[in-house]
């Protein structure tokens, strides 16, 4: 009976220390039809593998959806209490820059949650689609040494800069701008008889400072949310994050 060159077994010239290995091979690269056809003991291994690093993916998911709630709790609640009573529109700022911290703070776990989901994609991408659908091929030939590779080196795949693009569009940018209208509000509200930039003024420092300075901090935030590469633009479609290099 003709052999199957999908059902060979994946890791033979592996364990006799030959170096002949090739990831590109279809009978490499395509492992996801080996599972579905016949019992191995690497679709056991896989099974587990994806299973762990599904319960990481998770666990960095919550810890970004904690520092939002927090974000949104602090922010909203310090809002409230400008217009409360006759409180400085200062309190407002302050809130702008607690803001950014949280921004700062999740732009960090961004990256580090990405390594855990840009592997879970890979495997979904090139081991259980073609499992599913062999007629497919894989997405990416060279992905069982990109992911091996990634193994034994884990490095982030998006930069710090662009996971900070990405939480801005994502999240803290329609924060931000909520709480600027609310600083805007508060000064018309609060001091109908001045001007903008009078109202603006703190104890010391110029309206006309204070406005330029939020101004730039807005600027600055237009200019950070924009993307650098298709990466940087979502989680999901063209612009996914499952791309290990």
């Amino acid at each position: 009976m003709e052999s199957n060159s999908f059902v060979e077994p994946v890791l033979v010239g592996m364990s006799d220390g030959t170096t002949d290995f090739d990831p590109e091979d279809p009978s490499e690269k395509e492992i996801g039809r080996e599972m579905i056809d016949q019992s191995t003991g690497l679709g056991s291994v896989v099974a587990h593998l994806y299973r762990g690093e599904m319960e990481r993916t998770v666990g960095w998911r919550d810890r970004l959806d904690t520092t939002t709630n927090w974000a949104v709790t602090v922010m909203s609640a310090i809002v409230a209490y400008s217009f409360s009573g006759e409180v400085s529109h200062a309190v407002i700022l302050a809130g702008l820059i607690m803001g950014t911290i949280f921004l700062f703070i999740e732009a960090r776990r961004f990256c580090d949650y990405d390594i855990w989901r840009s592997r879970v994609r890979t495997l979904q991408e090139n081991l259980f689609a073609n499992a599913l659908d062999p007629s497919q091929g894989v997405e990416t030939d060279a992905w069982r040494a990109e992911l091996s590779r990634d193994y034994r080196e884990p490095v982030a795949k998006i930069s710090y800069r662009g996971a900070l693009s990405h939480r801005l569009r994502r999240v803290y940018l329609p924060l931000i701008s909520a709480m600027l209208m609310g600083w805007v509000f508060h000064l018309w509200a609060f001091n109908p008889d001045d001007t903008f930039v009078e109202s603006a003024s703190l104890p010391g420092i110029e309206g006309t400072v204070v406005v330029s300075a939020v101004g730039l901090y807005y600027a600055a935030l237009l200019v950070f949310a924009i993307p650098l590469s298709s990466k940087e633009r979502g989680e999901s479609g063209e612009a996914d994050h499952g791309e290990l290099e």
